[in-house]
């Protein structure tokens, strides 16, 4: 008797085709890129100089009662040549310099060494507070109320509010406020000039100009320079 061999079922290869999501993967790209919004890059803002010629000359004059120079002087490392950080000399005089008894050493210019322990910068924190006493009062108090929150309850409202209204104070016309005429020397570094720009925003002074060296400014310098060391 035959035996009978048992029935075997036949197996399919299973294949999934993936050739029409290569379409759908296309249409999904496509649907992306033309819904998305791009990021927009975030560049700084500067307000480059116009070359248009103001007509009247007086608008860039300054009042001599509120114009403060201030002159960065660097000390140079003896080793590298380059200057140091953290050692150097500040110079400053109110209004226009007065070179008149030069020969004799005499001149509106005052200095002030800065330093980990010279502490110049709090010296001309104060003359520039001095100088912006009424807006720095002014301010303070609106620090204040800002604290405590007294614009509004809602932190971010209470933010907006007290920068709008500190820049009300800052441009207002009525207050006495100084310019800033700040100059570097060749021996200067680039942190000593960010930390008296610095002091610009401590002392809320929204006034001031970064301007050259002259040869009137390097004339005081050197008188003082050398009365200093003859004492």
């Amino acid at each position: 008797m035959a035996i009978k061999s048992k029935s075997r079922q036949k197996k399919f290869d299973t294949r999934i085709d993936f050739t029409p999501m290569v379409d759908m993967n296309m249409l999904l790209i496509t649907f992306f890129m033309l819904c998305t919004t791009m990021i927009k890059s975030q560049t700084l803002q500067i307000a480059l100089p116009s070359n248009e010629k103001v007509e009247n000359e007086q608008k860039n004059k300054v009042k001599e009662s509120e114009a403060i120079t201030i002159i960065i002087d660097g000390k140079l490392d003896e080793k590298t040549g380059l200057a140091k950080p953290d050692e150097g000399m500040l110079y400053y005089y109110d209004g226009k310099p007065e070179t008149a008894n030069l020969a004799q050493g005499e001149s509106n210019m005052k200095q002030a060494e800065f330093g980990s322990k010279a502490g110049a910068y709090d010296a001309i924190r104060g003359i520039l507070q001095e100088r912006n006493k009424e807006v720095v009062l002014k301010v303070n108090d609106l620090k204040k109320k800002w604290k405590d929150m007294g614009f509004s309850n809602n932190e971010e409202k209470n933010d907006s509010i007290y920068q709008a209204e500190r820049k009300k104070v800052m441009n207002d016309s009525t207050l006495k406020r100084p310019v800033v005429i700040i100059k570097a020397t060749p021996n200067a570094s680039y942190a000593n000039v960010v930390s008296v720009l610095d002091e610009m925003q401590i002392n809320s002074i929204n006034r001031y100009q970064i301007d050259r060296m002259n040869e009137v400014d390097s004339a005081m310098m050197i008188m003082l320079q050398g009365k200093n060391l003859k004492k």
